[in-house]
This record gives C-alpha cells, structure tokens and sequence, in this order.
C-alpha cells in the first residue's frame, strides 16, 4: 500500500503539499486522487485529520463548477433521508450496489494476483 501523501491545512485555509514543498488547490488535490494518489489532509493547529471535510468540500466544489446540477429532487431526498448527509443517503439506499462494486472490486484484485503469480509456458 502506498504511503498516503500529507496535505496540512492552515488556519488562512491555504493547503500545503508537504511532500512537494508547495501549496495546492482543490482542483491540484482532485488530480492527485485522479491519478490514484493516497492523500491525508491534516489541520496544522489541531493536527486533527480532516481529509473527509476537505473531499467533501472538493466534491462540493466541483458540483458548483459543473453544467449540470443534481436535482432539487434528489438534493432534498438525500436531506430527508437518514441523518440529512450524503453519505447517510449512500448508506441506505445503496447498500446492494456498494457491496456489489467491492465484492467486484475485490474479485479483480485476485483475478490480478493469480495472473501475476500464473506459471508461464516456457517454465
């Protein structure tokens, strides 16, 4: 497993590459996980690990950007249901689907492992 790169957060809400010695936006933080990057985002005052706040602020951020918005409909579904958050609303109405994408997931990742590990023909 990769180590996961660490972002800290300062108070003036500026994010820091720690590994890159460089700031980074939003946008820099959604290619990095694009490109399969493990990512941490710490608050530097607490060092409270706050990668979840700042994904979901990303993903906030890019709905805002898109051509098309989710709607109105959905948004307030997702409020009614569960706790009022998406990831409530992920939880119980996506139960089946979540665990059919990680059993897929997972099948995938040994499919890989026995192809990796499979006797050649000219052994």
């Amino acid at each position: 497993m990769k180590e996961a790169k660490i972002i800290k957060r300062y108070q003036n809400r500026k994010l820091y590459d720690t590994h890159e010695s460089s700031y980074v936006t939003l946008d820099e933080i959604s290619k990095m996980i694009r490109n399969g990057e493990e990512i941490r985002v710490i608050d530097n005052k607490t060092k409270n690990d706050i990668t979840g706040i700042t994904l979901t602020q990303l993903l906030y951020e890019s709905e805002r950007k898109a051509k098309t918005q989710p709607s109105v409909n959905l948004l307030k579904a997702i409020i009614r249901s569960g706790d009022g958050s998406f990831s409530g609303f992920i939880a119980e109405h996506m139960k089946s689907e979540l665990s059919a994408i990680e059993a897929e997931a997972a099948a995938q990742a040994a499919t890989s492992a026995t192809v990796v590990n499979a006797p050649t023909m000219n052994q």
